[in-house]
């Protein structure tokens, strides 16, 4: 390193601006550090560092038998060109897709660092990521749910609001240090080959172009690509705004490209003549001019693409607020990969990219930080499995995962570098810690001198679960004792999870001891202290599944079946408080809202006359989707875990993976829901039957319950 050269006069000014805390002049660092790049994006805070957490990631579903009507059907194994299968029909080799809850960061470092890459290594490697993050400042994240002929205007959870907000909560700052880490993780995840699209407007590109420019290099700067649509008029004091840009960078010089044509128009061509010595056509149009192309197929794609935004009438329109139309993410899928490679989108919102990518023969990884993005796509990639499954075409099973509890001890923040015996010690003062976080976000008071309350509220005795296992019936029974020896009558218990099958029986149980028992959810954004000291967490209920199952046994020429029919559901929810929304609401105006597990229109007429009106007039107006697993414990679930010995090993996590194999869904199209499965062919003796509901909202609650074929 060449020697730093300063006068007298400038080392005297150096010395006092250090010692006045201030800032030095611009000037300096050119002086003091030749070797700095001449262009170069600064923001406060920047770090080069990234995170380099690596959780294991849960299999919550698979699902990859759509809604089979029968078992001969499920066994015809329209799939056995790519893959082999059990003997239930499923797949159990190749590539499965990766549909993932929770917040990408963590979910990119556990993808780049973790056992999962050498399997996205296997299958060739990420060809291709498309991310189309969050950059609208004044976005409305909330989503239209609909409820008979009105629609409920359902809010981000606390979690994605302020996530989303906080990109922005200190300006351009936090939206560069957001991106910055996240591209530079999906770079070191990217194959050498690979692209990556960014897809940004006007608000942010010329940050992201810097970012890209930063992290990719220049030199590996390929495309702008302008998206040019129509869309709503400008002020009248701006023009029309009616573009986005999405970035195009490669890994490297070596890069998958294929061009891609737009065909010319129908009819407008009179005949091409054969090739001239340079090897063109020779193109007649009708109107008599000609035009010499190397391309028969039509003229070249270009940079400018003019492609229209969904419509409420196209049949892709999931009414998610930033769907983009196929037709733009099959231009990507089908220039920057070729059939059979993996692709990512990691803000995958209503599952575009995924579908695309399923239909255009590619493998995906998805994910979102939206539950009900996630439910959203699970939904449309089971539609696409129908769609190809009906015209005769191979898809791929996909899992739905997340961090599940290993997430929670992360936001904890024990340190996985630990010895088993010292990170229990850790998680256990954790926990205590949390105790307290969690008792302020129920708005409860401490007590002491319990066994298992650690709180009361408005009468009630709480009593909270542990944070990285399931709230297990030994827990609840623990609970219920101490109620009895204490004459306690009503009690709260929070979990973030609640064994299968504990509800409805032990609250039946304790209310024949004189106990009220309420079993609630603790919702993740109990990991926002900012949410917590805003009083914005929300504990609700868990629901109530009631099935009834149609058992045939099995004679001596049929086999024994079971249908599963749904005959109960119940939730008990509050997103606005009545007394707020009449206050606000204008004359003449109405809103849709949610309280005490009823979604109620509140109408103020012209003269200010308020009116209530229940739009769930039945419990299956909350249900938007339900599956059924007929051999539920049949799959175990078993994640990779790193030992004390850097190594990864397989571990069973005492859980089962849900095996999707009948589902019934509302579409935009289609809102009617069957509540009686297929009969499902069954081997004779017990099994355990296991029945998941997806409410309007996208949460989730499953019953398992056994029977006797």
């Amino acid at each position: 390193m060449p020697k730093i050269q300063l006068t007298e006069n400038e080392k005297r000014d150096i010395l006092k601006y250090i010692e006045n805390n201030k800032p030095l002049p611009e000037k300096y660092r050119w002086i003091l550090f030749e070797d700095r790049k001449q262009v170069e994006l600064v923001w406060q805070g920047k770090t080069t560092e990234t995170i380099k957490t690596v959780l294991p990631f849960q299999t919550i579903e698979v699902v990859d038998e759509p809604r089979a009507e029968d078992t001969k059907d499920a066994k015809e194994k329209t799939q056995q060109t790519l893959f082999d299968f059990d003997d239930r029909g499923r797949q159990i080799a190749g590539w499965t897709n990766k549909l993932i809850w929770g917040d990408n960061k963590l979910i990119l470092s556990s993808l780049k660092s973790g056992p999962l890459r050498e399997e996205i290594e296997k299958a060739g490697g990420l060809k291709l990521i498309y991310i189309d993050p969050p950059f609208d400042v004044g976005a409305d994240f909330s989503m239209k749910v609909e409820i008979g002929d009105d629609e409920l205007t359902k809010k981000p959870n606390v979690l994605e609001e302020l996530a989303y907000r906080d990109t922005w909560g200190k300006g351009a700052d936090s939206f560069i240090a957001m991106i910055y880490e996240r591209l530079s993780l999906m770079r070191d995840l990217l194959a050498d080959n690979g692209s990556i699209y960014v897809h940004c407007d006007g608000r942010v590109n010329g940050y992201v172009r810097l970012v890209l420019d930063e992290l990719f290099g220049k030199d590996n700067f390929r495309n702008e690509i302008i998206w040019k649509y129509t869309g709503s008029l400008a002020p009248n004091f701006d023009f029309s705004r009616k573009h986005d840009t999405i970035f195009r960078y490669s890994k490297s010089k070596d890069v998958i490209f294929n061009p891609l044509y737009t065909p010319y128009a129908e009819g407008a061509i009179a005949r091409f003549d054969k090739e001239d010595e340079k090897g063109r056509f020779k193109i007649t149009y009708r109107d008599g001019k000609e035009y010499k192309t190397y391309m028969k197929e039509g003229k070249r794609l270009e940079d400018v693409w003019d492609i229209p935004i969904l419509m409420k009438n196209d049949k892709d329109f999931t009414n998610y607020p930033t769907q983009k139309p196929n037709k733009l993410i099959e231009n990507i899928i089908k220039a920057s990969s070729n059939e059979g490679d993996l692709v990512a989108d990691l803000f995958c919102g209503s599952g575009t990219t995924l579908a695309v990518a399923e239909k255009l023969g590619r493998k995906w990884i998805g994910s979102d930080l939206g539950k009900f993005s996630i439910h959203t796509t699970r939904k449309r990639m089971i539609g696409v499995q129908r769609e190809m499954k009906k015209s005769g075409k191979d898809f791929r099973a996909f899992e739905i995962l997340n961090l599940g509890k290993y997430e929670r001890q992360h936001y904890i923040g024990v340190n996985p570098d630990l010895r088993e015996e010292q990170k229990q010690k850790q998680l256990a003062q954790k926990e205590a810690d949390f105790v307290k976080l969690i008792t302020r976000a129920y708005k409860a008071e401490p007590i002491e001198n319990f066994k298992t309350f650690v709180a009361k509220k408005a009468g009630r005795l709480v009593a909270i679960g542990p944070i990285n296992l399931p709230t297990s019936r030994l827990f609840v029974e623990e609970v219920i004792n101490e109620c009895i020896e204490k004459q306690i009558t009503k009690v709260d218990i929070l979990s973030f999870e609640f064994e299968m099958g504990l509800f409805p029986k032990i609250q039946e149980e304790a209310k024949a001891k004189g106990i009220d028992l309420a079993l609630k959810h603790i919702p993740r954004e109990v990991f926002d202290k900012r949410a917590i000291e805003k009083n914005q967490i929300q504990f609700h209920d868990v629901s109530y599944i009631e099935v009834k199952p149609h058992v045939k046994s099995a004679g001596k020429r049929t086999p024994g079946t079971v249908a599963v029919e749904l005959t109960d559901f119940s939730v008990f929810y509050n997103q606005d408080i009545v007394d707020n929304v009449v206050e606000s609401l204008r004359k003449g105006a109405d809103k849709v809202l949610v309280e005490n597990g009823n979604i109620i229109k509140i109408a103020k007429d012209k003269d200010g006359v308020v009116t209530r009106e229940v739009l769930t007039k039945k419990w299956t107006d909350w249900i938007d989707y339900w599956a059924v697993d007929f051999n539920f414990e049949s799959k175990r679930e078993i994640v990779r875990v790193q030992n004390d010995d850097g190594e990864f090993e397989e571990r069973w996590t005492g859980d089962y993976v849900f095996e999707n194999e009948w589902q019934s869904f509302r579409t935009k199209k289609d809102r009617s829901i069957e509540l009686k499965s297929v009969a499902h062919e069954c081997e004779v003796g017990r099994r355990k039957i296991a029945v998941k509901v997806v409410d309007i909202f996208g949460n989730d609650t499953m019953k398992v319950i056994e029977v006797n074929i």
